[in-house]
This record gives C-alpha cells, sequence and structure tokens, in this order.
C-alpha cells in the first residue's frame, strides 16, 4: 500500500492509516478463571512501585481483586501456619520461586495493520505473551468503532487481549479539513461523544492545536502528540505542554523546543520530507542540534516540563534499527514469530512506511547513536528530577514485532541508566498514572485489580528473560539452555499460559509459510 502524505491527518510514521479493517481477534475462552478466589502461592513480589523485590508472598484474589498480599516467610521451607487458608471453590496456584509483577502497560500499541498483514488475534497473543495485560491504542487506524468493540469484547474476557484504552487521531473521520478553532472544539466534543479516551494529535495550525487540546483537557480525556516536522516549526512540545496535552511521543518537538541558535531543523537544500530516508536521516542529526545538556536552556525546558507533571514515552525501541540495523533485521525472534507479511512489510521499500533502507550504512548509524545518547541523556535525567517516563513499543514498523518489541524497550530504559526497579516502574505504576487508571492498575497492592505477570527467573538481573523466548543461560551442568519467558499473564484475574499463546503465534506463522511458500531471506539477496 502506497503511504500518501498530506495535510497533518497523514504525517504518520507510528500510526497504521490503512481504511480498510482487520479481523477481529475470535471470540473464544482460552484462559483459565476467573475464580471466586485465587491464591498465587510462594512468588517474590516486585510491585512496580519502585521498592524492591520480597518474598516469598502470597498473593489472594477474590472476584478480581488482590485482597491480601501475605509474607510467608524468608526462605526455605514456607511457612505453613500463617499461609492463607483456600475457600470452597477457589484456586491454588504454586510458584514458589518465581517472580510476579504488575502487568505491563504499552502506552504505543497499535493494534496490527493490513499493510503489515497483522491480524488482531496475532497481536493480541504477543502481546499477553510478554506480560502486557493493558495497551494504549495510540490512533485507532482500524477505526475508533472498532478499536472500541474489541474493546467492550476484552474488557468482558471474550477475546484473549489486553484491555485497550482507544485514542483517536485528531481529525479522523471529520468530512473536512479543521482549520479554525471552532471546527477543533466541535470535532473533540463529537470524539468524546463516541467514547473515545482520548486524542492522538500530529501538529496543525497553533489555533487548532491551542483549541483543540484545551477542550479535551477540559472534557478530562487524555491525549498524546507526535510532533511531526512538517507542523513542528510553529508549534513544539513546550506549546503542547502549556496547552495541557498529556504526553508525548516519540521525541520529535522535542529538541525544536530546546534549539538557542536557531529556529528551523538544519535540512539540506535538496530535502524530501516524502522521502522517507532523507526523513529519518536527518532526523538522526537533530539532538545534535538542540542546546547542550545540562545547560540554562536545556534545564529550563526540563523543568517547565516538569512543573507541567508532563509524560514522556520516548518509544526508544522503534528506531532501534537506524543505529544496528544489521542488529533488529536478524533478531533470533524473527523467524519463529514474525509472519511472512510483516517481514516483507519491513524490507526496503519506497511504498511501505518506516522501511527507508535505500542507502543505510555506518554514516547513518554512527550519527543516530549519538542521538540516542543524547536523547537517552535528557529522558534519564528528566526520570531522576522526578518526571515520568512511560514505556511504548510502536510495533510493527522498522523491525520490531509486537510484544518482542516492548522487552526491547525496557532494555533501552535500561540502558539509558534506569535501574531495573525503575524500568519497571515505567512499565507498570507511570503508565496506569498516565492513562488516569492507577487507581485499579499498576502495582500489586491490595484493592487493585488482578492483572499480573509471573516469570520463572529474576528479570531485574536480566531483562532479557522477558522475552518470549526467553535467554541465554549455561546452568550448573555445563548446557546451554534457555531461561525465563513469561509463564503467566493473568488479566482480570484470568490465568494464561503465556508460552501456550506464543506456540499459537507460531502456528500462526508457520500457516503463512507453508501457504505462501515463504523463507527468510535478507533483502537482496537470493
Amino acid at each position: 500500500m502506497r503511504i500518501i502524505l498530506f495535510a497533518f491527518l497523514l504525517i504518520l510514521f507510528s500510526a497504521n492509516i490503512s481504511q480498510a479493517q482487520l479481523p477481529k481477534a475470535p471470540e473464544k475462552k482460552e484462559g483459565d478463571g476467573p475464580y471466586s478466589q485465587l491464591i498465587i502461592r510462594g512468588v517474590i513480589l516486585i510491585n512496580g512501585t519502585g521498592a524492591p523485590a520480597t518474598g516469598p508472598m502470597d498473593i489472594v484474589i477474590e472476584n478480581n481483586r488482590i485482597v491480601r498480599i501475605a509474607g510467608v516467610g524468608s526462605g526455605i521451607p514456607l511457612r505453613s501456619d500463617s499461609r492463607p487458608k483456600l475457600k470452597e471453590g477457589g484456586k491454588e496456584l504454586d510458584c514458589t520461586g518465581m517472580y510476579l509483577l504488575p502487568g505491563f502497560i504499552d502506552m504505543h500499541g497499535h493494534i496490527g495493520g493490513r499493510a503489515q498483514g497483522a491480524p488482531a488475534e496475532y497481536v493480541f497473543k504477543l502481546w499477553m505473551a510478554h506480560g502486557i495485560t493493558t495497551i494504549r491504542e495510540p490512533g485507532s487506524g482500524n477505526g475508533l468503532d472498532w478499536v472500541l468493540d474489541e474493546k467492550k469484547l476484552s474488557a468482558e474476557n471474550k477475546i484473549t487481549a489486553p484491555r485497550i484504552f482507544a485514542y483517536t487521531s485528531f481529525g479522523q473521520g471529520s468530512k473536512q479539513p479543521i482549520s479554525t478553532a471552532e471546527q477543533a472544539i466541535e470535532w473533540v466534543d463529537e470524539n468524546a461523544k463516541k467514547g473515545a479516551d482520548g486524542i492522538k494529535f500530529f501538529g496543525a495550525a497553533p489555533q487548532v492545536m491551542d483549541a483543540a487540546i484545551r477542550e479535551n483537557k477540559r472534557l478530562g480525556l487524555r491525549s498524546a502528540c507526535h510532533h511531526a516536522q512538517m507542523d513542528v516549526p510553529r508549534w513544539n512540545v513546550i506549546n503542547s505542554a502549556r496547552a495541557g496535552l498529556t504526553s508525548m511521543e516519540h521525541w520529535y518537538g522535542l529538541p525544536e523546543a530546546l534549539f538557542t541558535d536557531r529556529t528551523i531543523q538544519n535540512y539540506p537544500l535538496d530535502y524530501n520530507y516524502s522521502n522517507e530516508q532523507n526523513r529519518f536521516e536527518e532526523a538522526g542529526k537533530l539532538w545534535k542540534q538542540a542546546a547542550a545538556p545540562y545547560s540554562q536552556h536545556w534545564n529550563d525546558v526540563m523543568n517547565e516540563l516538569l512543573k507541567l507533571d508532563f509524560t514522556i514515552d520516548p518509544t526508544f525501541n522503534i528506531y532501534d534499527a537506524n543505529r544496528d540495523l544489521m542488529r533488529a533485521r536478524r533478531a533470533e525472534w524473527h523467524e519463529d514469530y514474525t509472519l511472512p507479511s510483516l517481514w516483507k512489510f519491513y524490507e526496503p521499500s519506497k511504498e511501505s512506511h518506516g522501511s527507508y533502507w535505500f542507502s543505510w550504512g555506518t554514516e547513518q548509524e554512527v550519527a543516530w547513536k549519538e542521538n540516542y545518547r543524547l536523547w537517552m541523556t535528557f529522558v534519564n535525567e528528566y526520570k531522576n528530577r522526578g518526571g515520568r517516563v512511560t514505556t511504548g513499543s510502536d510495533n510493527g514498523f522498522i523491525y520490531q514485532t509486537y510484544g518482542f518489541g516492548y522487552i526491547r524497550e525496557l532494555e533501552l530504559l535500561r540502558e539509558a541508566g534506569f535501574h531495573p526497579l525503575e524500568v519497571i516502574r515505567s512499565a507498570t505504576l507511570y503508565g496506569a498514572q498516565a492513562l488516569g487508571a492507577d487507581k485499579d492498575l499498576g502495582s500489586v497492592e491490595v484493592g487493585k485489580l488482578a492483572d499480573l505477570v509471573i516469570i520463572d527467573a529474576n528479570p531485574l538481573e536480566n531483562l532479557q528473560y522477558l522475552y518470549g523466548a526467553g535467554a541465554i543461560y549455561m546452568n550448573e551442568k555445563n548446557e546451554v539452555v534457555r531461561k525465563g519467558g513469561v509463564k503467566y499473564t493473568i488479566k482480570d484475574g484470568i490465568i494464561y499460559d503465556a508460552k501456550k499463546l506464543l506456540a499459537d503465534v507460531k502456528k500462526m506463522v508457520d500457516g503463512e509459510k507453508q501457504k505462501t511458500g515463504w523463507k527468510l531471506l535478507q533483502p537482496g539477496m537470493k
């Protein structure tokens, strides 16, 4: 499908713009439960608040709410005298020695795409297999009604899927381009009436952006923005934050707010935004044009964003290939879990969005490595000063496959300087806060919903244990084995076998390979 770029609505890097809708996830019961009472026995708890791991603990769930978190000793054997008692009709899950965390929140989770050939069931199961129990759908590329239907079915647990927060791309469904503040307010009001949880912006005239963001905030809804280059010279992150934007996506608009010796990015004179290699090659040089870290202007911008309680959702992983294309292209999970159509979408193409590898090599990768260093410096310091940083994947583009790319995001926050406990907090509690859902989600605490992740390895020691494929480990017998991979994902008190979900995905991929006769070949090789 050719990507046509016109006006701000279609300046989309991170949204699925196909007008054809995906097949919905099949309605079938695949998890166990819910139970009147569920007791998870003997886990080491990482509760998501930033507190260190503790255990062993028994977690008691009744009617999908955590009702008790009981310490049951400080080692083996466990105390038996004070352990919570199982009620009639209840269920015990023996997870002795395993690690339990809050369900992960993907703040930038597109539900597949027709262009990628990624159906909803494929995407949902990859997310759930990686412990992702909540997603924010930024843009509703399949249509708001479609996403709201899937949201309802997920809430009713009629499909295997994370809970969904549905945001609409600003202007979606409008009969005419929105060019006035009055039109913007009218669209925002209608969007709220339709049941959207928020709005995803890309940019527009300042009077339109200001009116829309302020009206959305007045209605009590959340918002996100990818500050696209076509509008960022006149409206950057600081403008959005002052108007009441909830979160920024990626990093566009932030370096522009940090300019001190220019007002426009230093574009080459033959630059063409519609040429995606031009677009992303030059984007890799942008942070070098911003104020130096810890300089006066750099500090002033950061401090204002902190004062406004602004959220940064960096999606580091989605640009990871820009600094090491071979690594991203040859990731070990592609062979078993990347659909042939999705693999094809990733390959160099002037038609598929984000597939801009027309001539990408050492010079581009070195520039992007420096870009990351400066970008990560800002994000880590923002966290250090008390700012909220969340985890979003934006997967389905640029060699980042759903679920796997989310875990890569956790690794990249670690690279930025986050302690593993800070990484987990960003992936759980901070995401819930940014969604306005921390009363129910984001941490393992009494009174909260039973959205949980259980893994039989310590993810703080190695975040790679969270990948579906686990991580390489040499055991005491001098054998190289795989360790980790989420064991159970629990959503709404329903227990899902994460490895079975992953096996289902592999079966889908194998079926497509057999049907199409597809074999994985590297681009340009025969």
